[in-house]
């Protein structure tokens, strides 16, 4: 038997070490060449070189521990319970809870602090923060965390995000201090750091933790409770499915109104007069929270006006020498993903390839004859189903088009693996003779632009209908071969082009260029990452208004039309607008769950 090698028995302590602490016999650890992740309990960690280096070694630990923390300190189900509604909220919400288990791990094992150190340092290097140049550039869940963890800890900061986290430790301190030092006594208690986390992000003005109706409805579940704050994270879970809160970036697009803008230090609504000149786009209002039961029976969608909506192509928006340097960004982005998404794009179009050639008739009165059936012509020469016929199969001509969401909840990791994703697709699709059509949605503007000043210079008549104008973006035509429109996918990557998204409209009008298309076979595939949110129309029309009008048009599509609509949603539930969807929490998954649904779609008859 052959003797194991140094990484066999390096990935054998591993295990052993990982189900000690995770007090779980069942955990298993295996090797990857990408991030490490953790399903259930398999742990895959990064493999380290074959001389083991010391650095390499102290990462993969560190990985491993974190992952056996959480298994032993963390209780998913009451994270969810209690996890805000919106995007930005839940990432820092996630990220200061894994701080948490992490720093259980690290006073009670002192051999293990070195590690964790080690695993955040790589994170780190991975991070945008590691890049910010200006605080709007520091991911806020970073940041937060890495100040939270100094604070429990006293560790400091990793030196490559030193300077983006002093960019924004000013304005987190100012708002959320008490709150960090207040985490430090539930760090054993989940669910009554779930609590003070909350209470510290509704602070940082990132979610609401005190709305209106809270009171109420904890007094309705319980007229003996004098605490009206017992169960905060029922209020949370009450809200929307989705609010991007996107940090300050570039409007040298030119579009951006200084009524529109706010500054991330001072997201306060006082600060609004002041920011006029400043030119930076900085946290989003609070969706209005009106209940369903608000609508109308006879509620029907409206435009207030489409004068300044816009199609627009990707090379209208940006020159050719900055769509040169935002494409070689997402090259960069693809590095470590492009092998994963090209392998599983390798099997789609094997599938289509099969699908295209050629088969076989066999057991024929007359034509080739069958290799196959040899030994019977010689027993039975006169048989006479030995032969067989070349025949065509019908491969139906197909467009797909992949409409992306561009809405400013999207930025970062989830836009580059959806823009990552198109080009490997446009690729992939174009070697297979199928036609492929890449699509965007945003608004041209934050809360409304020029449509609500009409709408103020109006009179502001009631229940104005949709009121911001649309910006819908064509990355790829159709008929324009990728090699020609790789470089404008860069765009996805351009801060400030991120802002609201108004899905059912951008849904018809892909629909509608689809339906012009010759093709046999038309396959829409939607991707996002929640409910249509527009701040300036959901101020003026009932609550649910852009979601109901979504949902008529998913239910016109799905039953009336002839093109295959299928969905994709990022961290939130979109099972719930399609009939064909997949959700998924982890955007590394996204590449792989494209391919897997397009291919299940051509093979449908």
């Amino acid at each position: 038997m052959a003797a194991e090698s140094p990484l066999d028995t390096f990935r054998s302590v591993l295990t052993g070490t990982s189900r000690a602490l995770a007090e779980q016999p069942e955990v298993e650890v295996a090797w990857t060449s990408d991030q490490a992740s953790q399903t259930g309990k398999l742990m895959r960690v990064p493999m380290p070189g074959r001389a083991l280096p010391a650095d390499q070694v102290a990462q993969a630990r560190g990985a491993a521990d974190s992952m056996a923390l959480r298994l032993r300190f963390h209780n998913e189900a009451l994270h969810n319970a209690g996890a805000p509604g919106e995007m930005l909220a839940r990432a820092c919400y996630d990220a200061v809870e894994r701080v948490r288990y992490e720093v259980l791990g690290s006073d009670g094992y002192s051999g293990m602090r070195g590690n964790l150190d080690a695993v955040t340092a790589q994170r780190v290097a991975a991070d945008p923060i590691s890049r910010a140049t200006k605080p709007e550039e520091v991911p806020l869940p970073t940041a937060l965390s890495l100040l939270l963890r100094e604070k429990l800890t006293g560790a400091p900061i990793p030196a490559l995000a030193k300077l983006g986290t002093d960019m924004v430790r000013s304005w987190i301190e100012a708002k959320a201090g008490d709150d960090m030092a207040g985490l430090a006594g539930s760090l054993e208690d989940q669910k009554a750091f779930q609590k003070l986390a909350l209470s510290m992000l509704g602070h940082l003005d990132l979610t609401q933790v005190s709305a209106p109706e809270q009171n109420e409805s904890e007094d309705e579940e319980s007229e003996d409770e004098d605490d009206g704050t017992e169960k905060p994270e029922d209020a949370e879970s009450s809200a929307d499915d989705q609010q991007p809160i996107e940090q300050a970036g570039d409007t040298s697009d030119g579009e951006g109104d200084g009524e529109d803008q706010e500054e991330v230090e001072r997201p306060d609504d006082a600060a609004d007069a002041d920011m006029a000149d400043e030119g930076e786009e900085g946290m989003l209002p609070t969706r209005p929270n009106r209940p369903w039961t608000d609508l109308p029976e006879d509620f029907d969608y409206k435009t207030y006006t489409t004068r300044f909506d816009e199609v627009i192509a990707a090379t209208d928006l940006c020159d050719e020498e900055e769509l040169t340097r935002l494409r070689a960004y997402l090259d960069n982005q693809m590095k470590g993903l492009q092998s994963v998404v090209t392998r599983l794009a390798n099997r789609l179009q094997r599938r289509l390839m099969a699908a295209q050639n050629r088969s076989w008739d066999f057991d024929q009165e007359e034509g080739l004859l069958d290799a196959a059936r040899l030994a019977r012509v010689v027993i039975a020469p006169g048989h006479s189903l030995s032969y067989k016929i070349e025949r065509e199969v019908e491969f139906k001509d197909t467009v797909v088009t992949l409409l992306i969401d561009n809405s400013g909840s999207m930025r970062g990791r989830p836009i580059s693996i959806a823009a990552i994703s198109a080009d490997i697709l446009a690729r992939t699709l174009e070697r297979c003779g199928v036609k492929t059509e890449v699509l965007g949605f945003t608004t041209r503007a934050w809360k409304g632009g020029q449509s609500r000043e009409a709408w103020l210079a109006g009179g502001k008549p009631a229940h104005p209908g949709r009121l911001n104008d649309l910006r819908h973006i064509v990355y790829k035509k159709a008929d324009e071969p990728w090699r020609r429109a790789r470089k404008n996918l860069g765009l996805m990557m351009r801060e400030g082009l991120l802002k609201e998204n108004i899905d059912g409209e951008a849904l018809l009008w892909a629909h509608t260029r689809m339906l012009a298309r010759p093709e046999d076979r038309r396959i829409l595939m939607v991707i996002s990452d929640g409910a249509p949110v527009d701040d300036s129309t959901l101020s003026v029309n009932h609550a649910g208004y852009l979601e109901q009008h979504l949902r008529k048009v998913i239910d016109w599509i799905e039953k009336q039309s002839p093109v295959q609509l299928v969905a994709i949603g990022i961290g939130h539930d979109v099972t719930r607008y399609y009939r064909r969807a997949v959700t998924i929490m982890d955007v590394e998954q996204l590449g792989g769950t494209i391919v897997e649904q397009l291919a299940d779609l051509f093979e449908v008859d």
